[in-house]
């Protein structure tokens, strides 16, 4: 195997708020390898995010460190393509300008002669071609986030963080934007960190699946899942993949019950 790309070395994350200093990070040590896709799951507040965060250049770490390709994480780089659930693009840009944003930035590894080439490739690598004078307000949510991961990965990024990119969708948009991300990972490659509260999703796209503790995340285990890319939507309907989903399903629901006593204890307290 070759040398991992991200590298978390003992992190913890501590916070100040009103009632003092909140650890939502305890003692993650982690290695994410080139082409990999992790998904990290775990009860909703845990901490799974700042995971994420720290990887994007957003948050740093209290103790620990995290590197990438063996530099500390210093702040935001354009090799991290960042995507939310929020669609994070910008309304009053056409579908085309919103990727070609990006493009023109002084960061952009894609010279001035190739960006309308690039564009053009996105657009109809994510079906948005027809729509590339449309604005974002006339899409539904799965264009939105299609060409919110077009830019992305129009930007060239070697790694895409993905915080929930699907959560607001229906399930048979979902469903359908899952496979498409696979399509596209399969032509491109990238190395991919997901934050994700839906376990068939996690089964579904994931390499390995992180599950993490309630708050603070520590890592409970580490499941490498078996089923071979590409991957179809037919995987859903074997009893394999729906012994992996229930297993890992368990593995969170005993989190979320640690979390329920935490929470009860510490309204009891106060």
């Amino acid at each position: 195997m070759s040398d991992p790309r991200i590298v978390f070395d003992d992190v913890s994350v501590d916070f100040e708020t009103e009632r003092g200093v909140l650890r939502v990070v305890e003692g993650v040590s982690l290695s994410i390898y080139d082409q990999e896709f992790i998904c990290i799951v775990g009860p909703s507040g845990c901490g799974k995010t700042t995971l994420m965060n720290i990887v994007a250049g957003f948050v740093r770490p209290s103790s620990g460190s995290v590197t990438l390709d063996g530099q500390p994480v210093a702040g935001p780089g354009r090799d991290r393509g960042v995507i939310f659930q929020e669609y994070g693009v910008f309304p009053w840009l056409s579908v085309r300008d919103n990727i070609l944003f990006g493009l023109r930035l002084k960061s952009s590894r894609v010279p001035a002669s190739e960006q309308q080439r690039v564009c053009q490739k996105y657009l109809e690598l994510m079906g948005l071609a027809d729509f590339a004078q449309a604005f974002p307000k006339t899409l539904s949510g799965g264009m939105r986030q299609r060409l919110a991961i077009a830019r992305a990965y129009a930007a060239q990024p070697d790694f895409l963080l993905m915080d929930e990119p699907f959560g607001a969708l229906d399930a048979q948009t979902r469903s359908r934007m899952q496979t498409l991300l696979l399509e596209v990972l399969e032509r491109e490659g990238k190395t991919v960190m997901m934050i994700t509260h839906s376990v068939d999703e996690a089964v579904y796209l994931a390499s390995r699946i992180v599950v993490v503790t309630a708050r603070p995340a520590r890592i409970k285990t580490i499941i490498d899942v078996p089923f071979a890319y590409p991957r179809r939507e037919g995987l859903h309907e074997t009893p394999e993949f729906g012994a992996l989903k229930a297993h890992v399903r368990d593995l969170v629901m005993a989190e979320y019950e640690v979390q329920q006593q935490l929470g009860s204890a510490a309204s009891n307290a106060a």
